[in-house]
């Protein structure tokens, strides 16, 4: 097995999430409820009656957008050798 080999096995997204990462989730008053996005990530937004659903709403399509992005990646990767590895900053 190569270097770029034992690299390329898939990274399960519960093993990145733990890492501390610090993303703006934005809330608006609307007349049904609240609508919620979050300010770093397109794709990542809600609507809930509560801001407590809101809330919990906006993590769940974050995880959701995570996911679906990186199984974009993967089938635009196809069977290329990639690297992968977790990735941590502080911003």
């Amino acid at each position: 097995m190569s270097d770029t080999d034992e690299h390329s096995h898939r990274i399960p997204l519960r093993a990145l999430l733990p890492m501390k990462l610090r993303l703006t989730a934005v809330f608006e008053k609307v007349p049904d409820g609240y609508i919620g996005y979050v300010e770093e990530l397109p794709g990542a937004n809600t609507q809930a009656t509560t801001l407590e659903e809101a809330r919990t709403s906006l993590a769940e399509a974050v995880e959701l957008v995570l996911e679906a992005n990186r199984r974009l990646a993967e089938e635009c990767l196809g069977t290329r050798e990639v690297i992968r590895e977790p990735l941590s900053f502080t911003a």
